[in-house]
C-alpha cells in the first residue's frame, strides 16, 4: 500500500492512514487518502524576471506526423536560425527540408535508418525479405489517440510486429541528436559541452499531459538531456511556436488570402502556382533572419487585439487563440488549446477506403501485410500527387500503381485491376492504360471534403466563443496549410470574417518558433488551462450536505470522503510563474516517501472524484529524507513535519517542487502522468 499524507486535526480535514479504517458505513477509495495540512490558499503569482538564456545555443527538434526536422540558433546570434541540412533523396516536385517522419528497425530491433534513407532502403528490399524488417510511418500519431498511455505502449510496424513506443520515438529523437550535434559543432567556433545546449522539442497543443511526458521520456532515453537537469529541455506546444514566429513577420513574407480574388478557379497554371512558389520561395537559404523587435504585420495589431493560429499538420489540426500585450509584444492565450485529429493524414485514411471500396478491404489488408514495401510505394505516390491537388484543376491526378499491386491481385482475384474499377462502378476513378489510377477532380473533393469540413467547423466553433470575439487575423501555418484544396476552402468560408494570413515556407513555421520560444521561453505570458486539476481529499461531513454513501467513520468522527480539492480549473487563465501551494504531513513518523493522486476534468462541475469525467491521470510522488540527514533537531522527530508542495501550471508543462519546512531543504518532487 502506498504511504499517505495526513491533515492537520484542527482543520476540517481527516488525521490518519484512512485506509485501513474498519468502522466506516462506506468503502472509501484508497485513492483518496489525504488532506491538506492548511486549508487552500488561493494561487500566487511570482513573476520570475525575464534571464538572459544561460545556453549558448538552442536545437529545436519539430517531430510531425509526416514529417520532421531540426533548426538552431546560437544565442550570441539569436536573430540567425540555421535549418537542418537538405536530406539525400526525397519526392520529386517536393522542396524537403525536413524529413518524413519514418523509421525503420533491423529484424533483430536495432536501428538502422530514419528519413528518406529509411524509406528508400526499405522500397529497396527484396519483397520476402522486407517482411522480416520493422518500418514505422506517421507513428506519432499513435501517441495522441491512445487514452491509457504508459511506457509500455507499444507501436506496431507495417509487418504487425510490435514494439515498445518509447523506444522507437527515442531512436528517432537519437538520430536527430546525433545529426544536430555534428552540425552545431561544424558551425561553432569553440568546443561546446552538453549543458550549454537547450533543446527544444514541438508537441500538439490538444496533447494531454501523459503525452507531453512521453516525449520527454524519450528524450531522456535518446541522451538529449539528463533527467537530472530537466531545464535543459523545453517543450513547445505547435501552434504557440508558429504564433511566437509570426509576431516577427514582415509584409513580404506572407501570403494574404484576403487579397485574392475568391471567385475565379485557381489552376495550378495560374496564380495558384505562383502562390506555392511564394509559400516555397526562401527554401533555397538554410538561415533565415528575424526582426529583433516584432514585425511589420505586428504594427497594425493594436495592444489587445487577437488573432487565432491554426495548426494544420499531417495527424492534427491545433487552434490557439493569442492576444498582443504591448510594448513588449508578449502574448497572451484567450482560450485553451483545441483541435483534433483533423490533418492531412485524413485524406491519406480516405484514398485508402476507397482502394478498399473498389478492390475489397480483405485484399488491402492482404497487400499490405504480403508486400509491405510496395504499399509503402503507393502511399508515396498518392503523397506526390496530393500535394498538387487544387480546386478548379482540369485534368485528373494519375496514381501509379506499383506492378506488384496490380500482379498481386491478378493472381489472388483472378481478374485484372480495370475489371475490378468498373466492377466497382466508382466512375470518379479512372483507370490508365499506363498501369494508373486516374481521380478525378470530384474524386480528390470526395477524399479531401470530410478532414476540411472538419477543420473549418472547428474554426468557426472556437470564433464563436464569447472570449473569441473580435478576432482580426487567422494565421494557417502547417504542411497541410500549403493545400490549394485547404486555402480556396477556408478563404471562402471565413475570408470575409477575418485577415487570412498563411506565411511563406508555411511548413517551416513551427520549426523556427519552437527555436524562437527555446532562446526566450517567457514570450507567452498567460495560458488558459486546458483541464481541471485537483488532488481527492476528505473534510469533515455535513448531513444534508454531503451524500451519505461519502459517509467514513474513524475514531468516532464524521467524515466525507472523495472530494475534489482543486488546483486550477479548466479554461483558467493561468499567468507564466504563477502557483498553487499546498501543504502535507506523512501519516507515520519515519516514512520516507509521499505519493499523492491527482485527478482531472474537462469540465469545472465536479465535487468528487467519483464524479463521471473525472479521472485519476497521475501522481506526485515526493521523497522525505531522514531528519537528521538534513540538519533537522537532533533530540528527537517532532510531531508534525510539514511538506510544502509549490505546482505551476503556467507553463507548457505543469512541474512541481516541494520544500520540507522542518529543515528548509527541498525535497525531491516529480509528476507521473504515465503510470496508471
Amino acid at each position: 500500500m502506498a504511504d499517505v499524507v495526513e491533515a492537520d486535526p484542527n482543520s476540517l480535514q481527516i488525521p490518519g492512514d484512512i485506509s485501513s479504517a474498519p468502522s466506516s458505513p462506506a468503502t472509501a477509495r484508497n485513492e483518496c487518502s489525504i488532506t491538506p495540512l492548511t486549508p487552500s490558499p488561493s494561487p500566487r503569482v511570482e513573476v520570475r524576471p525575464r534571464m538572459a538564456c544561460p545556453f549558448l545555443v538552442v536545437v529545436a527538434i519539430d517531430f510531425g506526423t509526416t514529417s520532421s526536422g531540426y533548426a538552431f540558433s546560437f544565442t550570441q546570434d539569436s536573430e540567425a536560425i540555421h535549418m537542418m541540412k537538405r536530406w539525400e533523396g526525397g519526392d520529386p516536385g517536393v522542396a524537403n527540408q525536413k524529413s518524413p517522419t519514418c523509421l525503420l528497425l533491423t529484424p533483430d530491433l536495432r536501428f538502422h535508418s530514419f528519413g528518406f534513407a529509411a524509406r528508400d532502403f526499405y522500397h529497396d528490399l527484396d519483397p520476402e525479405d522486407a517482411r522480416h524488417w520493422l518500418y514505422f510511418d506517421k507513428f506519432k500519431m499513435k501517441i495522441h489517440s491512445t487514452s491509457d498511455l504508459t511506457m509500455e505502449t507499444e507501436l506496431e510496424a507495417v509487418n504487425g510486429r510490435r514494439v515498445r513506443a518509447i523506444e522507437v520515438f527515442a531512436h528517432a529523437l537519437r538520430f536527430f541528436r546525433e545529426h544536430a550535434l555534428k552540425e552545431v559543432k561544424d558551425q561553432s567556433s569553440s568546443v561546446l559541452e552538453g549543458e550549454e545546449i537547450r533543446w527544444v522539442i514541438t508537441v500538439p497543443a490538444v496533447w494531454r499531459q501523459p503525452a507531453k511526458q512521453f516525449m520527454r521520456e524519450a528524450a531522456y532515453l535518446a541522451g538529449l538531456v539528463s533527467p537530472d537537469c530537466p531545464e535543459q529541455l523545453l517543450i513547445a506546444l505547435e501552434p504557440e511556436a508558429a504564433s511566437i514566429y509570426c509576431r516577427k513577420l514582415r509584409l513580404h513574407q506572407v501570403l494574404d488570402l484576403s487579397l485574392q480574388p475568391i471567385t475565379n478557379g485557381l489552376d495550378l497554371d495560374g496564380s495558384r502556382a505562383s502562390m506555392i512558389v511564394q509559400l516555397r520561395r526562401s527554401r533555397h537559404s538554410r538561415t533565415f533572419l528575424v526582426e529583433s523587435g516584432t514585425g511589420e504585420l505586428w504594427s497594425e495589431l493594436q495592444t489587445g487585439d487577437r488573432y487565432i493560429v491554426a495548426d494544420c499538420g499531417g495527424g492534427t489540426v491545433d487552434l490557439t487563440v493569442h492576444q498582443i500585450e504591448q510594448p513588449l509584444g508578449t502574448l497572451k492565450e484567450l482560450y485553451k488549446a483545441s483541435g483534433g485529429p483533423y490533418g492531412a493524414v485524413g485524406v491519406d485514411l480516405a484514398f485508402e477506403a476507397m482502394l478498399c471500396q473498389i478492390f475489397g478491404e480483405d485484399f488491402i489488408q492482404s497487400f499490405k501485410a504480403k508486400r509491405p514495401a510496395a504499399w509503402v510505394d503507393l502511399t508515396i505516390a498518392f503523397e506526390a500527387r496530393k500535394r498538387t491537388a487544387a480546386p478548379g484543376r482540369a485534368n485528373a491526378l494519375n496514381i501509379s500503381l506499383p506492378f506488384s499491386f496490380i500482379d498481386y491481385y491478378k493472381r489472388h482475384r483472378g481478374q485484372s485491376v480495370e475489371a475490378a474499377l468498373r466492377r466497382s462502378n466508382m466512375n470518379i476513378v479512372k483507370w490508365s492504360s499506363q498501369g494508373m489510377l486516374r481521380l478525378t477532380q470530384e474524386a480528390m473533393n470526395e477524399l479531401f471534403q470530410p478532414t476540411i469540413n472538419n477543420i473549418i467547423k472547428h474554426i468557426e466553433e472556437l470564433m464563436a466563443k464569447q472570449e473569441v470575439h473580435g478576432v482580426r487575423f487567422l494565421f494557417l501555418v502547417g504542411g497541410f496549410a500549403e493545400s490549394a484544396m485547404l486555402q480556396k476552402a477556408v478563404q471562402k468560408a471565413l475570408g470575409r470574417t477575418c485577415r487570412i494570413i498563411i506565411p511563406h515556407d508555411v511548413g517551416l513555421t513551427i520549426l523556427k518558433g519552437a527555436v524562437l520560444f527555446g532562446l526566450d521561453p517567457t514570450v507567452v505570458r498567460v495560458r488558459r488551462c486546458p483541464l481541471t486539476y485537483g488532488v481527492g481529499v476528505l473534510n469533515r461531513f455535513i448531513e444534508g450536505r454531503h451524500p451519505r454513501d461519502k459517509l467514513l467513520i474513524k475514531d468516532g468522527r464524521e467524515w466525507c470522503t472523495d472530494i475534489l480539492d482543486r488546483f486550477v480549473s479548466v479554461d483558467q487563465s493561468v499567468a507564466l510563474g504563477e502557483v498553487v501551494k499546498r501543504s502535507y504531513t506523512p501519516a507515520r513518523l519515519g516514512q520516507r516517501k509521499i505519493i499523492i493522486n491527482i485527478y482531472c476534468s474537462a469540465t469545472d462541475d465536479v465535487t468528487y472524484i467519483s464524479d463521471p469525467g473525472v479521472r485519476k491521470c497521475g501522481t506526485i510522488t515526493l521523497d522525505l529524507p531522514e531528519p537528521g540527514a538534513v540538519g533537522g533537531a537532533g533530540g528527537g522527530v517532532p510531531e508534525r513535519r510539514e511538506i510544502r508542495a509549490t505546482m505551476q501550471f503556467g507553463d507548457t508543462e505543469i512541474k512541481v517542487t516541494a520544500v520540507d519546512v522542518m529543515s528548509n531543504h527541498s525535497v525531491r518532487a516529480s509528476i507521473d502522468f504515465l503510470s496508471n
